[in-house]
């Protein structure tokens, strides 16, 4: 990847780099941060008269070529500065929280509004609300577009960012037509390349964060880290790991859990890492303790299911989803493990 001397190039001099670096087969690819961008070189970049070029112009401060198989989500990529922010929260200085409905009942949208207000109140930072559901069964309700009008009601009524799934371009197009805040990737999609590919690139200069889920048949960490490269090798940086359990199912459990995972994720990526104990665990009664061990074993934020009556709502809530006083407990419990974590590293 190209480091500049600007912040960010003018037109002229990315045009310049396009011209170099097309006659070695490769491509410029803009990943555009907070501060500055940083020009990615796509392809083969081992060319010694290709990279003596760039460092031959001006504005180019220098060169670094990696060889990890995920270039920019290496630990040693130069986004290892990146930060991400959302909600008024950057990714690792204090525990993100992310709660609302599993799915969003377009024929009961006061109980979403209803539960956006309480999970507000108890101290989230992001409302989650399923728009479109992936289902086993094509039999079963598969979400309905009219739902955004409840996911932007909730963010004028409470002032806080939204998050919605999508599972394909024109899903993603209405949300980002919507105003949505905050994008997720399921975990049926956790490898669908095109769709990470579309996110990245139609995201890129909007600076929306992306939460990613683990594919729920991820087998090794690195085919974790590579499915995000995905998205930031397309121009968005803001991508954030997100543990959800695996599979084999354990016996008793929805998944797997798999929240131990975050240190190795952080060994290897700079990209924070945001736990879902619902789905990880799929019964109420044992997220709070998933969510204590996320913490512990350094996620930097959680997603958290949350109803205000979870027996009416639909979807995964009635089992999975706590209420707004739980999770007002789990984020006070949060706040003091976090800071107990915070003296384990000094």
């Amino acid at each position: 990847m190209i480091i500049t001397k600007p912040p960010v190039l003018n037109p002229n001099q990315v045009l310049e780099l396009e011209s170099i670096v097309s006659e070695f087969n490769c491509k410029i690819q803009v990943i555009y941060g907070a501060h500055r961008n940083i020009y990615a070189i796509i392809g083969d970049e081992r060319s010694e008269t290709m990279v003596n070029r760039i460092l031959s112009l001006d504005y180019v401060d220098r060169v670094d070529r990696m060889e990890s198989i995920y270039k920019l989500m290496d630990v040693r990529s130069d986004l290892s500065n990146h930060r991400t922010l959302i909600g008024g929260v950057e990714l690792g200085k204090e525990p993100l929280i992310i709660a609302g409905h599993c799915t969003i009942d377009p024929g009961n949208g006061n109980a979403f509004l209803e539960t956006a207000a309480a999970v507000k109140e108890a101290g989230a930072h992001v409302i989650r609300g399923g728009v479109w559901k992936p289902r086993t069964s094509p039999h079963n309700f598969q979400g309905t577009e009219e739902s955004l009008k409840w996911l932007a009601e909730a963010r004028s009524r409470t002032g806080l960012p939204v998050i919605a799934e999508v599972m394909d371009e024109v899903q993603l197009q209405l949300s980002l037509e919507a105003g949505v805040d905050m994008l997720q990737i399921g975990t049926r999609n956790g490898l669908n390349y095109t769709l990470l590919a579309a996110v990245g690139r139609l995201t890129a200069e909007k600076g929306i964060p992306v939460l990613l889920k683990r594919s729920r048949h991820m087998g090794p960490v690195d085919e974790f880290i590579s499915a995000a490269e995905y998205i930031v090798a397309n121009g968005n940086p803001n991508v954030i790991f997100c543990p959800r359990g695996t599979m084999p199912q354990l016996d008793g459990y929805r998944n797997h859990p798999d929240e131990a995972i975050t240190p190795l994720l952080k060994e290897k990526s700079w990209a924070p890492v945001v736990v879902d104990p619902s789905h990880s665990v799929g019964r109420a009664k044992y997220v709070p303790a998933c969510c204590l061990a996320a913490i512990a074993y350094g996620a930097d934020g959680l997603v958290i299911e949350t109803h205000v009556n979870p027996i009416s709502g639909i979807g995964d809530d009635p089992k999975q989803s706590v209420t707004p006083d739980v999770l007002t407990n789990i984020i006070k419990d949060v706040r003091s493990l976090w800071q107990l974590k915070t003296r384990w590293r000094t």
